[in-house]
């Protein structure tokens, strides 16, 4: 940020992606508590279930939401695209700490909790592909791999934030009350966050701003544009699967198969995203001076050789080489996901950017990313073995490296 980057165009664009994923995580925390609240009592583990669908919902919005608030950046601009989606994001968020639960008001109380994660999926669907967007363009033509990275950073920091929120209520608030009503607190704090990401995308300056198109963006880009879409999608798969398996699915995986206790498996995790932070930023940096492909092919070239030895030395081993083996595959995600933004940005057309971009993210980030945890666990339950999601990112990878070398390299292009 001090070479070039206005620290006020960071804070704007990636405050919307703290929110998104900061209610992620606090809404998997408390995913218990949010099932036995919103819907009938009759059975604990259909209840946990009900939950989680509700919450897969939102993420089958996401390519719909991606076309919609993608459809506004092109057609009215960046900086009124996210303002959408920050306010469609924070108001659900607020409405869900204070929903009446199903004691309340029967079956409309999982009703309105699915329509609030639906409307939150569409914002998700085009908050951070429109952020990087703007930050991108908003960039020195020598920082924007740097800017890209830091956009992706705030979704980290959601998480750690959601997660750290989590944890200090469950500290400091007697289990029933939790249970009860602690739950809604960080679902209310979440409009304060809103609050402040639309006083700040409100008052920024925008550098390169897009002219109205007398066409529809996404009829065009649908039209005209579908390998370009294919490629982005592609693209996003090593991404989609191995940030989910990884930072979502593997902690509950250390508990089953490492029979590792729920503190110990978060704080590896914790520690591993904490990690990934700085190699997201030097990554984007080191784009800007060699470009993104090598780096990308790099990252996917050594997840085909490393994903299985990786997941191999987490499986019944020592606490230490868990995380050790963790790290490394937060060095590839940090890699990837460091580079990728700016990349996906200059490869797609100024007139139809955030609609191509968003569409091609969500398809697969939206769909097989929230789709990867429940096909990591059926695979070990078909295959009675406990390594077996390693083939998944193995698959990916492949994928990814395919969809490159069909992609030019563009870091040295002009937007």
């Amino acid at each position: 940020m001090s070479q070039g980057i206005d620290k006020k165009t960071v804070a704007a664009g990636a405050i919307g992606n703290v929110l998104e994923w900061y209610d992620f995580a606090v809404y998997g925390y408390f995913a218990t508590s949010i099932g036995r609240v919103f819907f009938p009592k009759e059975d604990p583990i259909a209840q946990l279930l009900f939950a989680f669908g509700v919450f897969a919902i939102g993420y089958l919005m996401r390519p719909l939401g991606g076309m919609l608030i993608g459809n506004i950046g092109d057609r009215l601009g960046r900086k009124q695209a996210l303002s959408v989606s920050v306010a469609a994001m924070a108001i659900p968020t607020f409405i869900v700490g204070i929903l009446p639960g199903y004691d309340s008001i029967g079956l409309a109380a999982p009703i309105l909790l699915t329509l609030c994660r639906m409307l939150q999926g569409l914002s998700v669907g085009g908050e951070y592909t429109t952020s990087i967007v703007f930050m991108v363009e908003n960039a020195p033509s020598n920082r924007r791999g740097l800017a890209g990275a830091l956009a992706g950073c705030g979704a980290v920091l959601g998480i750690l934030l959601g997660s750290a929120t989590g944890t200090a209520l469950t500290a400091l608030i007697p289990p029933e009350s939790l249970s009860s009503w602690g739950w809604r607190i960080p679902f209310l704090l979440g409009l304060v966050i809103g609050f402040v990401g639309l006083l700040l995308r409100r008052n920024i300056e925008v550098k390169n701003e897009v002219v109205v198109e007398k066409k529809q963006p996404i009829i065009e880009t649908l039209e005209h544009y579908r390998p370009l879409i294919a490629q982005l999608a592609g693209l996003s798969i090593f991404n989609a699967v191995t940030f989910y398996l990884i930072f979502v699915y593997l902690v509950s995986w250390l508990q089953l198969e490492d029979k590792m206790r729920q503190e110990v498996s978060l704080e590896i995790n914790t520690i591993s995203m904490v990690i990934v932070i700085p190699i997201m930023i030097a990554a984007g940096a080191i784009s800007d001076r060699i470009g993104r492909k090598p780096l990308l092919i790099g990252t996917v070239i050594a997840a085909i050789f490393l994903a299985y030895p990786l997941f191999n030395g987490m499986y019944l081993q020592s606490q230490a080489l868990v995380q050790l083996c963790q790290l490394g595959f937060a060095l590839l995600i940090g890699i990837y996901i460091g580079s990728s933004p700016a990349f996906m940005v200059e490869t797609a057309p100024t007139h139809i950017r955030t609609t191509s971009v968003a569409l091609g993210y969500n398809l697969t980030v939206g769909i097989v990313g929230g789709l990867t945890p429940l096909t990591a666990t059926w695979l070990v339950h078909q295959t009675h073995s406990a390594i077996a999601p390693a083939f998944m990112i193995i698959a990916a990878a492949l994928i990814s490296f395919t969809a490159l070398l069909f992609m030019k390299e563009t870091y040295k292009q002009k937007l």
